[in-house]
């Protein structure tokens, strides 16, 4: 007989009062097992009117960026705004682990629903407020978008060409960012919170989320002395960078720092193809940073490996560079990945059963409390009498 096995969340209960900043938040949650329900306003959590929509039709249940950062929750609709609507939280609050809230710093006292109110009645109760940049100091009410939290963060200034001017990642990353550090932060106080019986408030900067992505830059600061800034679309070095082949692009990583040791493999292997001048690749030389960093150099690479690279393909490319142990890799398109092999094996890829699309799964796997789908992305309000009956309060409209 077949069981199945427990979630690793299991029994947990959380209330997902959030918007675009923290609806990742409350389903890394709910696909762990717990019980999470999205608390929306009447006309529903903003995600659900961002686009794009699944067949270009716009609809508040077809989003998909909502569908994807709200499968498995179940949909509550309360006006916190009014009284009752207040006073209905304040009721799901008791009976909960966890609030994830991103109102603007204030909001929630105004309302009556901070921390130190719903505690009251609860005082083990974890809430997380993800806000662009904290619950204090001089930015603290002020409202921002992924891009600006980017710009502030300082991970906007790397992206983009040399000489251009900075260029955003395409989707949400500080938004993500944010996510990711809030359900990490909410299930340390949780953890606490089960050991001594005690919450607390979880004050998460998606800024300073941000700011964490910028380490290495520390690092080449202090291990070269170099300020790191935009270089996409030009090698720092000889034997680095991307390149052109017959059916898209390829990075290498054969010289530098890091690198050199690999540079003897793949001159034998450029010498092996017949590749004109790839003598000149010999030398001792290439193994020197002035040299290699120079234009001198960046030339000759670029003039010896540019038309090898480009009459073969990524896969043609990839396999002779693993075997020639040379660090070379595939500049994968979203069509890539969806047909990667790898990803292929581990099962990362699962259906979205609201859309009848695919979307990620979890990069990670647990043995015994397997991560899980739990079904499609709630449509607006659709739980809403099923949740107020299961605290006694069936029929309220609030």
């Amino acid at each position: 007989m077949t069981t199945t096995a427990p979630a690793a969340l299991e029994g947990l209960r959380v209330l997902d009062l959030s918007g675009p900043m923290g609806n990742y938040c409350g389903k890394l949650f709910a696909e762990l097992g717990a019980d999470v329900i999205l608390v929306e306003p009447p006309d529903g959590t903003p995600l659900r009117h961002e686009p794009p929509f699944a067949g270009d039709v716009p609809g508040p249940d077809s989003g998909l960026a909502f569908a994807y950062a709200n499968t498995g929750k179940r949909s509550v609709v309360l006006d916190l705004d009014r009284a009752e609507g207040a006073r209905t939280l304040r009721d799901l609050a008791r009976t909960a682990d966890l609030v994830i809230e991103t109102e603007r710093p204030g909001v929630a006292a105004a309302r009556g629903l901070a921390w130190a109110d719903l505690s009251e009645g609860n005082p083990a109760l974890v809430m997380t407020s993800i806000t662009p940049f904290g619950q204090d100091g001089p930015y603290g009410q002020d409202e921002a978008d992924d891009l600006v939290l980017l710009a502030l963060g300082g991970l906007l200034a790397l992206g983009g060409y040399r000489d251009g001017p900075p260029v955003r990642a395409a989707g949400d990353q500080a938004m993500a960012m944010g996510g990711l550090f809030g359900a990490v932060a909410s299930m340390l106080a949780l953890t606490s919170a089960e050991l001594t019986g005690a919450g607390q408030h979880v004050d998460v900067s998606v800024q300073e989320c941000v700011v964490l992505a910028l380490e290495n830059a520390v690092q080449f600061y202090d291990l070269e002395g170099t300020v790191r800034g935009r270089g996409s679309g030009v090698g720092d070095r000889a034997g680095a960078g991307v390149f052109a082949c017959a059916d898209g692009e390829i990075y290498i990583l054969a010289g530098g720092i890091g690198g050199n040791r690999f540079w003897p493999n793949l001159v034998d292997w450029l010498e092996s193809e017949d590749v004109p001048e790839a003598a000149a690749l010999r030398g001792d030389r290439w193994g020197e940073r002035e040299f290699v960093t120079g234009d001198e150099a960046k030339g000759i690479f670029n003039r010896v490996f540019g038309p090898f690279a480009a009459r073969r393909t990524k896969a043609e490319l990839y396999a002779a560079a693993q075997r020639r142990r040379v660090p070379l890799c595939p500049v994968s398109t979203a069509a890539d990945i969806v047909d990667n092999r790898q990803l292929a094996h581990r099962g990362f890829f699962v259906e979205n059963t609201g859309l009848g699309t695919l979307m990620p799964g979890a990069p990670y796997l647990l043995s015994e409390t397997p991560w899980r789908t739990n079904g499609r992305a709630p449509r607006l309000g659709e739980h809403t009498e099923q949740v107020l009956s299961e605290i006694g309060r069936p029929g309220v409209s609030a």
